[in-house]
């Protein structure tokens, strides 16, 4: 099955660096029956990109939380400001503030309904030799993915603001490359 697992800049290190990562929880997303229900019409290639983009808004939540530790001063900053900029901090810890979705095919994996419609989980770290591409925002999309770190917890809670900060993240595609061209992908950022 093609999965998308969301990921950011230094998850992808990792995963070149490692030969392997374990995303969290092993989630992803992917093209589910309960996806297909969900949706009245549109093809394989429709829905997979529903659940890349559902990817893509979680990696934005996987931003946030590398923001949450500085690994400058070695640990998490307790009297930090809730407004504190987590994509600039994720920066400065090695990380550019892009959306990194990995398209992966893996067999078995673990429905997760209970999550959202195209939510599944994956029964082992994801293998780089699983990898059929990576999907990265451009340098041009990092100040729109800055503001949606920091408005994607609104968002979720209903703020129509926060939702439009989201959507002009959203507008940007994210770029295709290929497992072979992901070094010199990090090694241009």
């Amino acid at each position: 099955m093609r999965v998308f697992v969301p990921a950011t800049t230094t998850m992808l290190r990792a995963l070149i660096d490692d030969g392997e990562f374990s995303p969290i929880s092993r989630t992803a997303f992917a093209v589910t029956p309960t996806l297909r229900e969900a949706y009245s019409s549109g093809d394989d290639d429709e829905l997979a990109d529903v659940a890349l983009r559902e990817a893509a808004r979680a990696s934005l939540r996987l931003l946030g939380g590398e923001g949450e530790v500085d690994e400058t001063d070695g640990g998490a900053d307790a009297d930090a400001d809730v407004d504190v900029d987590a994509a600039a901090a994720a920066t400065a810890a090695g990380s550019a503030p892009r959306r990194v979705v990995i398209a992966a095919d893996v067999d078995p994996v673990t429905l997760r309904p209970d999550l959202d419609d195209a939510v599944v989980r994956l029964p082992q770290p994801l293998s780089l030799r699983q990898v059929a591409s990576v999907h990265v925002d451009l340098a041009e999309a990092e100040p729109a993915v800055r503001a949606a770190v920091e408005a994607i917890d609104a968002a979720d809670l209903g703020d129509v603001d926060a939702e439009f900060v989201l959507g002009d993240a959203e507008d940007h595609e994210l770029a295709w490359y290929a497992p072979q061209e992901i070094p010199f992908l990090l090694d241009l950022m």
